[in-house]
């Protein structure tokens, strides 16, 4: 049967998976509205919004009626939050709305990555599983961060990958540029966000050029492009900081409380109330206070660093084993509304629905690498073995492991992984960032939803079933070789009449 590469189709599937996802999401909106109020770390984000939509800016209301500037927490979510109270009044339920706008984006943004890799069918089931994942759709009332994150970050790889596109056209140089900024400036979006996320602004515009067989030096300056767009939208907050909180921290001042939590002989590895130290106890401005956190965190990692890396797994465990955000949240916010046997079971729905993504996405990986490698090659004998384990911790308890073992199966790939898809690099890149960052400082299982749309989309392509080509090697059905993912490759194919 023909494939259908048409770009009119593709257009319309798209809507399809907008009018999905935001349905679903809607839906969900119009029942929690009304029960479940902010709670939480969304008790501090809706007050510092209303205080922002009131024109109070990002201050803090104190009990004996005294009002300092606070940079606790990064303003982006707050800000945006505020700006739909200041239109729309401070109504849950107007939040809400956004968050579900944003999350139906980030369903047609990987719907759209999904269908640079040649095949509509696995665009539309990626589309559909970020649409209708029961563990974003259930966050949506969240006032919280990481949905926003998400959809962010899908956002930026799906401008990330309009750069490839362009860099495949030999006039589109100026247009890849202008790309590489506006990608830079989403992340810069994002990092206001939830400020870990500035690292994945250069490693993503360097995935675009280089994956495009640029030179080395291009890639280099475009990624220095992509960061300094990110660090100019951050830039006015930042001198924000320098003259309000006599700290000119980047965000926020709270990098020194999450160090100093996870680096604690008695830690979980979760999230637990600071200890304060004996040399902090009298030191009470809020950018101080952090700083002073930040160091005596950095003297125990340096007086006890095998402990201190011993911790990482607890906090991967407790960041990737389950997520669960969306019914710790609701049931956190309105138990009544939403009890415990709620919790449970959107909780079961939500971790099978999770790990089969993880297993498609583990197939994914391990089947490039054996049509790259060679099925005896001793990559492909190591990715084998890898992705095995991985296979059998999706139903035992530490799954994090799987997630590792996707991770290491994928860059085993080398410069194919890199060549491919920017959905796949992409969710690689995150996933790793992720990784790396929660094992720092300290694991939950909602820090584990920024990875999830992207995440949705490798697995839509890990779906896709297997033919034997022309030449006698299994390929995968749509993918004629991922080096050639981009409109042109698809035109190239449609004309030549490919099937």
């Amino acid at each position: 049967m023909k494939r259908e590469l048409s770009g009119a189709p593709s257009r319309r599937d798209a809507w399809v998976v907008a009018l999905v996802a935001l349905a679903s999401r809607a839906a969900v909106v119009a029942w929690a509205a009304s029960r479940f109020p902010p709670a939480a770390d969304g008790s501090f984000y809706s007050t510092i919004a209303g205080r922002i939509a009131a024109g109070l800016g990002y201050t803090w209301l104190w009990p004996d009626g005294a009002v300092t500037f606070a940079a606790h927490y990064p303003v982006g979510y707050p800000a945006m939050v505020g700006a739909i109270y200041a239109v729309f009044g401070a109504h849950p339920g107007a939040a809400m709305g956004l968050q579900a706008a944003l999350g139906a984006l980030a369903a047609v943004a990987v719907h759209r990555l999904a269908a640079r890799a040649g095949s509509r069918r696995a665009a539309m089931i990626a589309g559909l599983l970020v649409a209708l994942h029961p563990g974003l759709v259930a966050y949506t009332p969240a006032f919280m961060t990481e949905g926003v994150t998400a959809a962010l970050l899908a956002c930026a790889a799906w401008t990330i990958a309009a750069v490839r596109d362009s860099l495949e056209v030999a006039s589109g140089r100026r247009r890849a540029i202008a790309l590489t900024i506006a990608a830079g400036l989403l992340m810069g979006a994002a990092t206001l966000v939830r400020p870990q996320s500035i690292v994945l602004a250069p490693l993503l515009a360097w995935i675009a050029w280089a994956g495009a067989g640029q030179p080395r030096r291009a890639a280099v300056i475009a990624s220095t492009i992509a960061a300094v767009a990110a660090l100019l939208v951050c830039a006015p907050w930042t001198l924000r900081n320098c003259a309000r909180m006599k700290s000119c921290a980047l965000v926020s001042v709270n990098g020194g409380w999450n160090l100093l939590i996870g680096a604690d002989a008695e830690s979980t590895g979760s999230w637990a109330p600071i200890k304060v130290p004996e040399a902090c106890r009298e030191v009470f401005d809020e950018a101080q206070k952090d700083a002073c956190f930040g160091r005596e965190a950095r003297r125990y990692i340096g007086e006890h660093p095998a402990a201190w890396l011993a911790l990482a797994p607890r906090k991967l465990a407790a960041t990737f084993d389950y997520c669960g955000a969306a019914g710790w949240y609701l049931n956190t916010s309105n138990p009544a509304a939403f009890g415990h046997r709620a919790k449970i079971a959107l909780g079961v729905l939500e971790t099978g629905f999770e790990r089969g993504v993880l297993l498609l996405s583990l197939v994914w990986a391990l089947r490039g690498l054996l049509r790259e490698r060679g099925r005896r090659s001793l990559l492909a004998i190591a990715g084998a073995l890898v992705a095995g384990i991985g296979a059998v911790f999706l139903v035992l308890v530490h799954a994090w492991v799987s997630y590792v073992a996707f991770l290491i199966v994928a860059l085993l790939r080398g410069r194919a992984l890199l060549r491919g898809p920017i959905l796949a690099s992409g969710a690689v890149a995150i996933l790793g960032a992720t990784m790396l960052t929660h094992a720092v400082f300290f694991g939950a299982g909602r820090y584990s939803l920024l990875v999830f749309p992207l995440l949705c989309g490798v697995a839509a392509l890990g779906a896709r079933p297997t033919r034997k080509g022309e030449a006698g090697e299994a390929v995968e059905a749509g993918e004629a070789g991922e080096e050639s993912v981009g409109p042109m490759a698809e035109e190239s194919r449609a004309s030549s009449g490919q099937r």
